[in-house]
C-alpha cells in the first residue's frame, strides 16, 4: 500500500482526509459511522468566544448540485467547548482541530489563546470569513488588511498550529494568502463558502431567512480548484483544498493542483461513511498506478 501520511506544516496527518468544519459536529456524532482514529484530522464545529444563537430559520436550502447555508455560526462558545466537549474528543486518537471565528481581532486572539491551553488540540483553523462589526459587516477575509490583522493577533497568542480558512469571495484571493502567510499562517485552506441565495417563487421571497447563505457542495468543485491552483503556486506554505469534493478522483484533483490535505464537507450529510471511502480511493489510486507515496502526485498538473 501506498504511504499516505502527509504534514501541515508542524502538524503530521496518517491521510490527507479532513472533515469541513459544520459538517461532522465534533466528531463524535459520526462514531457509529466511521472510525475516527482512521482520518487524518477531524475539524470541529466553528467555536466563537462567547455563545451564539445563529440565524433564525429556515436557514438550509437544497440547490442544484449543491446547498445553501446561513446557520451563523451556533454554539456554545469557547468555554462551554473546553469544559463539556474537550474532555470527550481529547483522546480520539487523530488532529482534532477546531474551527476559530469572531467579530474582531480580539474576539480571535482571545477564543484561539484559550484554546492553546488545550494540550490535545494541536491546531486551529481560523475561520476570517466572518463580519467585521467595527467595519460596517465586511467580511475580515475579503481584504488583505482584514485578514492580516486577526491572523497578526492570533499569532501573538496562539503557539501551535494556525490554519487560515480563505474566502473565496473576493477578486484576487493569493493577495489574501501571501497576506496572511507574511502574518505567520503556518497553512491556508480554500475554499470556504460561495455566497448565493435561493428564490420561492409562490411565496416571492427568499428562501433563507437572512436572505443570502454560503453555497458548498459540487458546484463550487471547478471554483475551488481553481482558486487552490492559484494559491499552491503562490505561497510557500501548505495548503489544504476543499469544496465540493465527493470522491476520491475529487480528492485527487485538489491533490494533483497542489493541495497537501483536503476537507469533506456537504458530503459528510450524503454519506456519513464518505471521508474513510475517499482515503481508500486514493490509497488504491495510487496503487494502480504504481506510486509509492500520495507525496508523489502533490502538485503535478502544469
Amino acid at each position: 500500500m501506498a504511504e499516505l501520511k502527509v504534514n501541515i506544516g508542524r502538524l503530521a496527518l496518517k491521510n490527507p482526509v479532513m472533515t469541513a468544519s459544520g459538517t461532522f459536529g465534533y466528531g463524535l456524532e459520526f462514531q457509529d459511522f466511521v472510525q475516527l482514529d482512521q482520518l487524518g484530522g477531524i475539524i470541529v464545529k466553528g467555536t466563537t468566544l462567547k455563545p451564539r444563537e445563529g440565524n433564525d430559520y429556515p436557514r438550509m436550502a437544497e440547490t442544484p448540485s449543491g446547498m445553501l447555508n446561513c446557520v451563523g455560526l451556533q454554539n456554545k462558545g469557547v468555554n462551554y467547548f473546553a469544559e463539556h466537549i474537550y474532555p470527550q474528543i481529547k483522546d480520539i486518537d487523530t488532529n482534532m482541530i477546531v474551527n476559530v471565528s469572531g467579530s474582531s481581532p480580539d474576539d480571535y486572539a482571545e477564543c484561539a489563546a484559550r484554546v492553546d491551553a488545550l494540550d490535545n488540540i494541536p491546531a486551529i483553523e481560523l475561520n476570517i470569513s466572518c463580519p467585521n462589526v467595527k467595519d460596517g459587516g465586511m467580511a475580515f477575509g475579503v481584504t488583505t488588511k482584514g485578514a492580516a490583522a486577526v491572523v497578526r493577533a492570533v499569532r501573538e497568542r496562539y503557539h501551535k498550529t494556525l490554519i487560515v480558512k480563505l474566502s473565496p469571495n473576493v477578486t484576487d484571493i493569493t493577495e489574501i494568502a501571501r497576506a496572511v502567510e507574511a502574518e505567520g499562517a503556518d497553512s491556508v485552506s480554500l475554499i470556504n463558502t460561495l455566497m448565493g441565495m435561493a428564490v420561492d417563487i409562490e411565496k416571492r421571497r427568499r428562501v433563507l431567512s437572512i436572505g443570502t447563505g454560503g453555497l458548498s457542495g459540487p458546484a463550487v468543485k471547478p471554483v475551488a480548484l481553481r482558486m487552490v491552483y492559484q494559491v499552491a503556486k503562490a505561497v510557500k506554505i501548505p495548503v489544504v483544498g476543499l469544496g465540493g469534493i465527493m470522491t476520491a478522483e475529487d480528492a485527487i484533483e485538489f491533490l494533483m493542483c497542489g493541495a497537501t490535505a483536503i476537507e469533506i464537507g456537504t458530503a459528510n450529510f450524503i454519506d456519513p461513511a464518505v471521508t474513510i471511502k475517499v482515503r481508500d480511493g486514493i490509497s488504491d489510486w495510487l496503487d494502480r498506478h504504481g506510486c509509492y507515496s500520495v507525496q508523489e502526485i502533490i502538485g503535478t498538473i502544469e
